[in-house]
């Protein structure tokens, strides 16, 4: 009966939290990315738009989330696909994140939804040598598929910290997210450096909702906010940034948001914090 019930525990922390029982497919080994910087020499890295999207790790045959579970994407949109590792996200445009988390989400897949998804490509972790090296792979492996499912993010290089900054207005501008920057000469590692790093107006974090807040005036009878936890242990509420359909239906108990914040007050509570969006990772 012991074992019957710890198994039953296993399962329920499965499901809430995210937490991977060792019987789980392992998270892919994922390159991470620090925020921005001065200081760095922005002619070494190569530039691209951040893309709002969800992250995937193709293994060959199958999209692996970074918590090691399975985007069941259907078979003629991975047709043709290359049997090497990719890393990239699954995207479907500007602004439409919470369409895209719904339907790479579900585990019978609709075709008129992933119709509009495409893979984008930034890396090919398996090929070793420096990021130059595998982009210049990466191009020749691509140019030869025929499918319209999967795509090259652009790269490109910026001379100057100004270009940069302008770019970043550019993007923005357009309703994109912000920018990422890949060193060149970096090889594949799955840790989080300064080898990539990520460029916003704003800073944004994760943490996992710990329960959900009445609201008050007009929103009673609705979510009012979020209690969420930091990594480190630290509690703090998010009041803002949420749709009504949001604060009708908000993301579940044990499930990890983003949030954007001005900087931390002096005990390291995010100052403004600002939901964004419920992750779309399994």
């Amino acid at each position: 009966m012991l074992h019957i019930t710890f198994l039953f525990f296993i399962i329920f922390l499965s499901v809430s939290s995210g937490y991977n029982p060792a019987w789980a497919a392992p998270q892919p080994a994922l390159m991470l990315a620090n925020r921005y910087h001065d200081g760095i020499a922005i002619s070494d890295y190569w530039v691209s738009e951040k893309l709002d999207g969800v992250r995937a790790y193709w293994e060959g045959e199958r999209f692996i989330s970074r918590q090691g579970n399975e985007y069941h994407a259907p078979e003629w949109f991975t047709k043709g696909f290359p049997s090497v590792p990719l890393d990239g996200e699954l995207w479907m445009g500007r602004g439409t994140f919470e369409a895209l988390s719904g339907a790479v989400r579900k585990e019978i897949p609709d075709d008129k939804q992933w119709q509009r998804i495409r893979f984008m490509v930034f890396d090919l972790p398996a090929a070793g040598k420096t990021f130059d090296h595998r982009l210049m792979q990466l191009r020749t492996l691509l140019t030869k598929l025929s499918s319209p499912y999967i795509q090259l993010v652009a790269q490109e290089k910026l001379p100057s910290r100004e270009a940069l900054m302008a770019r970043l207005d550019q993007v923005i501008s357009e309703g994109g997210e912000g920018l990422m920057l890949h060193l060149g000469r970096a090889p594949y590692r799955a840790t989080r450096s300064d080898d990539l790093l990520k460029l916003k107006r704003y800073q944004d974090d994760e943490a996992v909702v710990v329960s959900h807040l009445p609201g008050k005036g007009k929103y009673a009878g609705m979510m009012g906010a979020l209690l969420v936890e930091m990594p480190n242990g630290l509690r703090f509420k998010i009041g803002t940034g949420f749709s009504d359909e949001q604060r009708h239906n908000p993301p579940a108990i044990g499930r990890v948001i983003t949030y954007k914040y001005v900087g931390k007050t002096s005990k390291g509570i995010p100052r403004f914090a600002s939901f964004l969006r419920e992750n779309g990772d399994l």
